[in-house]
């Protein structure tokens, strides 16, 4: 028999290349497991109808060695009054989820809490988490997780693709993996709906499709034809060049009128920093038209404000129509190839190329990000007004020699 753990053996205990299992001398079945990684846990292991069984009690520090000898204890001695102390920890652990509710969002909320956080780099977690608030919570919000089918996170992910980021659905399909895969792990489903799933964007390759004018006025035109949410979605997308993402969870607290700026939050923006944009005469005219909710800030909302827009397939498809309709015909394009074709046009209307690239939330990168902090706030709401006016040309089929060159263009 080995000697009884101490609290400070269980402190210092570490691995080698492999896994490490230190018997506890005091209560025979009580082991600390030591992963190389330096992770920690407990498991008791016992008999049952003489097959050997295995329960994991928690991690270490959480649960501490006289707690752990407590709870191995209580299941050393279910076992011997015949009963199997794994199926009633099951047991308890679906009562408590019950009272506790297992909506996807709250189940995703432990997931980052309970297993990114304490075992991944900041930027990853983060990265989990923006993914998953912006991504999946909107579309799968108030469901129980296993209820979530192999077939909804198809269509969650294909309208991903469709939005023409598939880069961003493979990412989806990761963080979605991990999760369900933790939720096995924590018995709070018995099957994952993801399986040997491939990834929905396929190879990843650069996409260099901006549309024409004629494709611009067509795109403005069918968004005058749908009702709201979506037309003026469609406008705001445009005018504003931002992410579909960002735009379709747009919130009014977002909105300063006296700055006249709208700030998307770090958690929403790709760049895990707040994100300001200006607002134009044309953006504004368009916030003003926008209905407002008792229920909810959403700006785009079907659910009174309550929830925001999501699930942009049929959306999309209907735009085509809408586009074949003004034009006779509709060359493939995605969603993302509308916010490329601004940041096109901008470098044809002259904009410093570090404008550009902040106006769209493209961070600063190396030595700029750490000592060039001036937001450029004031060239921003220029050029995003320059490319205001030039929409407004386009679709007016008015002469675009009403814009202007701006100054500090280059």
């Amino acid at each position: 028999m080995g000697k009884p753990l101490t609290a400070l053996a269980v402190e210092k205990a570490k691995a080698g290349s492999t896994r490490r299992e230190i018997a506890d001398g005091l209560l025979p079945g009580l082991y600390l497991l030591v992963q190389p990684s330096g992770k920690k846990s407990w498991a008791v292991r016992y008999r049952l109808a003489g097959k050997p069984q295995k329960l994991t009690l928690g991690p270490f520090p959480t649960l501490r060695l006289g707690e752990a000898r407590d709870e191995a204890r209580n299941a050393l001695q279910q076992v011997a009054r015949g009963e199997d102390p794994g199926l009633t920890r099951k047991a308890a652990a679906q009562r408590s989820r019950r009272v506790v509710g297992d909506t996807f969002e709250k189940i995703a909320e432990r997931f980052i809490e309970e297993y990114a956080k304490p075992n991944t780099k900041e930027n990853t977690w983060y990265g989990y988490e923006r993914n998953l608030i912006r991504e999946v919570v909107p579309v799968w919000r108030g469901r129980s997780v296993e209820s979530i089918t192999r077939r909804d996170v198809k269509e969650l992910l294909s309208g991903i693709v469709a939005r023409g980021t598939p880069v961003l659905a493979n990412r989806v399909l990761s963080v979605v993996r991990l999760m369900f895969g933790w939720c096995l792990d924590e018995d709070i489903i018995e099957a994952s709906p993801i399986g040997r799933m491939k990834a929905p964007g396929g190879k990843e390759h650069s996409r260099t499709r901006v549309l024409s004018d004629a494709e611009i006025r067509a795109l403005w035109r069918a968004s005058d034809r749908l009702t709201y949410p979506f037309g003026p979605f469609w406008k705001l997308l445009l005018l504003s060049g931002q992410r579909e993402g960002d735009v379709a969870q747009a919130s009014w607290r977002e909105f300063d009128p006296a700055r006249s700026v709208w700030t998307i939050p770090p958690l929403r923006h790709k760049s895990g920093l707040p994100h300001l944009v200006p607002l134009t005469p044309a953006i504004a005219d368009l916030l003003s038209a926008l209905p407002r909710f008792a229920d909810g800030e959403f700006l785009f909302s079907t659910t009174g404000g309550a929830r925001p827009i999501s699930g942009f397939t049929k959306v999309k498809q209907r735009m085509d129509e809408l586009i074949a309709e003004e034009t006779g015909n509709v060359d493939h394009w995605v969603i993302h190839d509308v916010r490329r074709t601004m940041r096109t046009r901008l470098s044809a209307l002259h904009i410093k190329r570090e404008v550009a690239e902040l106006l769209i939330g493209h961070g600063r990168k190396g030595i700029e990000k750490v000592y060039d902090l001036h937001e450029f706030l004031d060239e921003m709401r220029e050029a995003l007004a320059a490319w205001g006016r030039l929409v407004d040309s386009i679709v007016s089929d008015k002469p675009s020699d009403n814009v202007v060159a701006l100054r500090g263009a280059s």
